[in-house]
């Protein structure tokens, strides 16, 4: 997608200029995967103009492998971010998604069997699962050439209500059990688990929430990883995450980071990055969720939704303060 933000913090009934840049999910996880020392490829179509070939070299300046991204159509999607400020959450406004080059391209674009062969872990979410009925066939083919082939399936739920529209919990539910099904890491909360996929729970409190209805997923879809994120905002407009891994029928919690927000799109992709990298580097419980929820605090502090820190950056904010410079 094209990310089109106003800049500083005003509508866009306000500004007259906007700064463009490229992302999505994927793009987001491959990019900071790269940083860690992995190599990745996006998988997509773009247009076949001048907007496509600058998005192409935006991906290569990332270390993202544009190898399997096919040139055809006339459009890519875009979003507007006004940013948020203070009690104003920030707020993205989606637009020409629908007739982008990726939401039309049509059966047989991509040679998901040989893809499958050459990698070992592939990265889907929800946001392109809210796309069309095609994109989701596509999307669960390829999901099942990376099973057959024994790779591993990352699967972001990313339920996005202005993308599922009326009735979007009941739309999307079988979507994402077939995909739940086929996958082996999961990036989910409570919230997806109420509401997408209508399970219930007595139980009040978020983190108790949690661990009531996370097992219950694991067990019903047999998912051997499932991970996500608690967030709150307090009243000094700072930011808390706590991360959370549950794995092999036992939580592992983060400890809490608390920190300024300068820019908020993007911090669950580095939080989906930090369980990756963990996972395949075989990180203990403890150290994977920590490392993920710093490489999500980290996010924060950058424009843009993509994370600019290296593995050692994010090992030293786990443990360590904030200094002033770095000499």
């Amino acid at each position: 997608m094209m990310r089109l933000q106003v800049p500083g913090y005003e509508f866009l009934s306000q500004g007259s200029t906007l700064h463009y840049s490229f992302s999505g999910s994927g793009v987001n996880v491959l990019s900071a995967l790269a940083r860690f020392g992995h190599t990745g490829s996006l998988v997509s179509t773009l247009p076949d103009n001048p907007v496509g070939a600058a998005a192409v070299a935006y991906l290569q300046k990332l270390g993202i492998s544009p190898s399997y991204i096919n040139r055809s159509g006339n459009y890519v999607g875009m979003y507007f971010l006004e940013n948020g400020f203070g009690a104003r959450p920030s707020r993205v406004t989606y637009s020409n998604r629908l007739e982008s080059s990726f939401n039309t391209a049509g059966e047989g674009t991509y040679e998901f069997e040989e893809i499958a062969k050459k990698h070992d872990v592939v990265h889907f979410c929800g946001i392109t699962l809210a796309m069309n009925d095609s994109v989701r066939q596509l999307m669960k083919s390829f999901a099942k050439a990376v099973k057959d082939n024994g790779g591993t399936v990352v699967f972001d739920c990313n339920y996005r209500p202005s993308l599922w529209g009326e009735g979007g919990y009941e739309k999307a539910k079988s979507h994402y059990e077939e995909m739940l099904y086929l996958s082996d890491i999961v990036m989910m909360n409570e919230k997806d688990a109420m509401f997408v996929l209508g399970m219930k729970t007595e139980k009040k409190e978020r983190q108790e929430q949690v661990m009531d209805l996370i097992p219950e997923v694991a067990k019903k879809y047999e998912i051997p990883v499932i991970a996500g994120t608690n967030r709150s905002v307090n009243e000094d407009n700072t930011h808390s995450l706590c991360g959370f891994l549950y794995k092999k029928q036992s939580f592992t919690f983060s400890k809490t980071f608390t920190f300024s927000v300068y820019d908020r799109i993007g911090a669950g992709d580095a939080y989906t990055s930090g369980i990756v990298h963990g996972e395949l580097e075989r990180f203990p419980p403890e150290k994977t969720v920590t490392f993920a929820a710093a490489a999500g605090m980290l996010t924060h502090t950058v424009v843009g939704d993509t994370l600019m820190s290296s593995e050692n950056e994010i090992l030293r904010a786990m443990t360590e303060s904030v200094d002033d410079i770095e000499r």
